[in-house]
C-alpha cells in the first residue's frame, strides 16, 4: 500500500505540472497509471474477499459448526488478519472445534492484541490477571486493560466508571461509576458492558438484579469479552427458566443509541 500512495501522489503531482494537460483517455492509458489502477483494485478485491470468508466463518461459528469456522478463521489469522485472529484465540480458549488450550489462546490473543483489537487487547489483559496461558503480571493486566477500553467508543466514560469504583484518584462512587458505563455502552462501548453486568449482580451502585445482569453478561459474552460467559452461567443457576428468557429478550433486542 505504501508503493500505491507514492504513485498516488506522484500521480496528484503531475496533474498540477504546467506540462500535464492530459485528457480522460490518456490518464487511463497511461502505464504508470495502469498499474496503480490494477494494484488498487487489485487490493479492493482481496479485501472483498478477506471480509467475505471471516462473515461465512463467523456465521458457521454461531451457529454453532465449528468446524466450518475454524477453516474460514484460520487461513485469515495467520495471514495477519486481526479479526481471524481474536475468533481463533475465542476457539482456543473455549475449546470450540479444538482442543482448549490456553497458550494458543493467549498467542492470538496478543496477536490481535497488538493490532488494536480491543476485545482482544481486554482479552489479554484477563490472561494477565489470571495467570491462564501466562505468568501473571498485573502491569501487563492494567496496561492492556487500559489500551482496549481507551480504544472503544465513550472509552474515557467507561475508564472514569473504573476509576469511580476503584477509587483510584478519585472519591469512590459507585452511582456515578453506573453513569458511566451506562453511558460508555449507550455510545456502543462494548467493554462496559461486562461492568454494568458486574454492578447489577452484586447490586453495587444499584439495586441487585440478576436478570439484568445476565442481559449484559450475556451480551459481553457473544462478542467474545473475557469472564462474560462464565458470569452469566453462574448467576443462571440461582435463576428460573422464565428469568432467564426475559432475560435474553432484551439481549438480543438491545441496540446503542445513535449519535450524530
Amino acid at each position: 500500500m505504501t508503493e500505491n500512495v507514492r504513485r498516488i501522489e506522484a500521480a496528484k503531482g503531475c496533474s498540477r505540472h504546467p506540462q500535464s494537460h492530459w485528457s480522460m483517455e490518456q490518464i487511463v492509458c497511461h502505464p504508470s497509471l495502469q498499474v496503480t489502477l490494477f494494484a488498487l483494485i487489485m487490493c479492493i478485491l482481496t479485501v472483498g474477499l478477506v471480509w467475505a470468508d471471516y462473515q461465512a466463518g463467523l456465521e458457521a461459528y454461531e451457529r454453532g459448526d465449528y468446524e466450518t469456522a475454524l477453516q474460514e478463521f484460520q487461513p485469515l489469522a495467520e495471514s495477519g488478519d486481526s479479526n481471524a485472529q481474536f475468533r481463533l484465540g475465542v476457539m482456543y480458549d473455549n475449546g470450540e472445534g479444538v482442543a482448549q488450550d490456553y497458550g494458543e489462546a493467549f498467542k492470538w490473543y496478543r496477536k490481535a492484541a497488538q493490532q488494536d483489537h480491543a476485545i482482544a487487547q481486554f482479552n489479554l489483559g484477563a490472561r494477565y490477571a489470571t495467570g491462564k496461558g501466562v505468568v501473571q503480571n498485573y502491569e501487563e493486566t492494567i496496561k492492556w486493560y487500559e489500551k482496549a477500553i481507551e480504544q472503544g467508543p465513550a472509552g474515557d466514560q467507561a475508564i472514569l466508571g473504573v476509576r469511580y469504583v476503584n477509587g483510584a484518584g478519585i472519591a469512590q462512587d459507585y452511582g456515578k461509576a453506573l453513569k458511566c458505563f451506562r453511558k460508555a455502552v449507550e455510545q456502543g462501548n462494548t467493554i462496559a458492558q461486562l461492568y454494568l453486568g458486574s454492578m447489577y449482580e452484586y447490586g453495587t451502585g444499584v439495586d441487585q438484579n440478576y436478570v439484568t445482569a445476565y442481559m449484559w453478561y450475556h451480551r459481553a459474552g457473544t462478542l467474545g469479552i473475557e469472564g462474560a460467559l462464565e458470569e452469566r452461567d453462574k448467576i443462571a443457576e440461582n435463576m428460573t427458566s422464565a428469568q432467564i428468557a426475559e432475560a435474553q429478550r432484551p439481549a438480543r433486542e438491545w441496540k446503542p443509541k445513535k449519535t450524530n
